[in-house]
């Protein structure tokens, strides 16, 4: 018998002071059998990070041709492919086929080791690459729980979440941004 995900329920008021973006998110998130709270709640800090209109959680780990989040246009092309972890050049490089704006999260604690391996084949590609450090996405999971109100404010390349469990910031370096 298959393992099931675990579902999580979010209201996210969302501050984003870089863009003046400011929403509040009801939010419902399957957390794969295979997936940790770090990578869940990391896909959940790159939604309020790029939140936009049209912008949706995939299957994710379940479907391979999937990225992790994407948004649409209103004629169903793929305006933007996102990615959480490190994956493999090759991938990224047929997201580029696809949509015109990719970007990558990093978040392991061997971030440092991919992007020293891949850096110099994601130069070659026109996308963004952004890390976030592992003790970081470790302190925000810590705030987990099944049903969460979150509120997360958004400025200078860092994000503040608090959460009934406690509170953190979370800080990210941009690695390459993408060539026009």
């Amino acid at each position: 018998m298959a393992l099931k995900p675990t579902i999580y329920k979010l209201k996210i008021a969302l501050t984003d002071l870089d863009r003046n973006y400011y929403d509040t998110l009801n939010l419902t998130i399957a957390q794969h059998p295979s997936e940790t709270l770090e990578r869940m709640m990391t896909r959940i800090l790159v939604f309020c990070i790029n939140a936009q209109e049209n912008l949706t959680f995939t299957k994710g780990l379940s479907t391979a041709e999937e990225p992790d989040i994407w948004a649409h246009t209103l004629d169903n092309q793929i305006s933007l492919w996102i990615d959480v972890g490190e994956p493999a050049v090759d991938r990224i490089k047929k997201a580029r086929g696809v949509a015109p704006d990719v970007k990558v999260y990093s978040f392991n604690s061997k971030s440092d080791v991919w992007w020293h391996q891949e850096q110099e084949k994601f130069n070659a590609l026109k996308v963004s690459i952004f890390q976030f450090q592992w003790k970081d996405i470790q302190a925000l999971a810590k705030l987990v729980q099944r049903t969460m109100d979150l509120s997360v404010t958004i400025t200078d390349d860092s994000a503040y979440i608090a959460a009934e469990l406690g509170e953190c910031e979370v800080p990210w370096t941009a690695l390459q941004t993408k060539q026009t």
